[in-house]
């Protein structure tokens, strides 16, 4: 992904992700209920999620489809916050991660598992 997509369009991308295909007036009164926003802020925030080719608007019925997945926006902002944070270093990241918290055996076997799966 070459643009980063802001909290306010995550906003709208999570109600397209759970509902699909949907009208941008749907969004608008789902987003005025869940968080206040006016019709305008909603068409706002659509019109800047098509121009960045994360929604695509389909007609008649200014209808908006998702361009990109919930896990390609996880899998960037992991990796945006991994090369801010840390320096790139994956390795860092886990060794800051688990240096504060005290993990059970569970969660160890766990996490050893998740790692022979990248060999």
């Amino acid at each position: 992904m070459e643009e980063k997509l802001f909290d306010s369009e995550k906003k709208v991308m999570e109600v397209i992700w759970k509902k699909g295909t949907i009208s941008a007036k749907d969004i608008s009164l789902i987003l005025n209920q869940e968080i206040g926003w006016n019709k305008n802020t909603t068409y706002t925030v659509i019109k800047k999620c098509i121009k960045k080719e994360f929604i695509e608007r389909i007609e008649p019925g200014f209808l908006c489809q998702a361009k990109i997945t919930k896990q390609q926006v996880i899998e960037n902002d992991t990796q945006e916050f991994i090369n801010r944070v840390f320096e790139g270093s994956v390795p860092l990241m886990f060794s800051s991660l688990i240096k504060k918290e005290k993990l059970s055996e569970d969660e160890i076997k766990h996490l050893k598992q998740l790692i022979d799966k990248l060999r």
